[in-house]
């Protein structure tokens, strides 16, 4: 099993989740967090003094779902995401060793 946890642009999360729907992803957990990277922020104007804003809001989507799966929803991600310009977001791929669900005890692919 592989955890995705995608980092986006928020006018971007519906077409996130229509991709994830698209491949059956059975559950996800979204976040909204602030951060930056390479983008750094931007500078704006108020009341004529310059203010540097570097914490850009971002949504974070994190869901866990079997290793072949993985590859094609990323390939996915990076195809219909991806606008060309900095702060389009990132996906971090994390192996899982397992999973269980505490309504059944179900272990592994079953408690997904």
């Amino acid at each position: 099993m592989k955890k995705l946890e995608i980092i986006i642009k928020p006018d971007k999360l519906e077409n996130l989740k229509a991709i994830l729907e698209g491949c059956k992803v059975n559950g996800l957990m979204i976040s909204n967090v602030m951060g930056y990277g390479t983008q750094k922020g931007y500078t704006q104007m108020y009341r004529g003094t310059a203010y540097n804003v570097n914490l850009l809001p971002k949504v974070k989507v994190e869901t866990v779902v079997p290793k072949e799966l993985a590859d094609p929803i990323i390939d996915a991600v990076v195809k219909e995401i991806n606008t060309g310009n900095y702060g389009d977001g990132k996906i971090f791929i994390y192996d899982v060793q397992d999973a269980v669900r505490i309504r059944t005890g179900e272990h592994g692919r079953e408690a997904l």
